[in-house]
């Protein structure tokens, strides 16, 4: 058996903010044909939907990590796109890193660890 991972779903009251993130703040491709209940968006092998219904992010929920060969310019991006609730950059092990949370909490991290 061979499974991939297409997509990951976050559920949210807030369908407009978290639209607004992952589109506009992030710059997520937005893949036509969503509606008032449903967004999904085009983020390299798995894609990230937002679906409407009670969000349930936990103390240790999933989190979307995103590559960049500079996380430090990303950081400095998304916070002039307006995101507040983002950490320091952290390097070590070889590894540089920053996290971050979108509207309804759920946590992302942006790092320059490959696949």
């Amino acid at each position: 058996m061979h499974l991939e991972i297409q997509r990951v779903i976050f559920f949210t009251e807030n369908i407009e903010a978290m639209s607004h993130f992952y589109h506009k703040v992030i710059g997520l491709e937005l893949i036509p044909g969503g509606n008032g209940a449903w967004q999904e968006f085009r983020s390299g092998s798995c894609n990230i939907a937002i679906h409407r219904g009670k969000p349930s992010p936990g103390a240790r929920g999933p989190k979307i990590v995103f590559y960049s060969a500079d996380v430090a310019a990303i950081r400095a991006e998304l916070i002039k796109r307006g995101v507040s609730d983002i950490g320091k950059v952290v390097s070590g092990d070889g590894l540089t890193l920053c996290d971050g949370k979108d509207p309804d909490g759920n946590p992302f991290q942006i790092s320059t660890r490959r696949r």
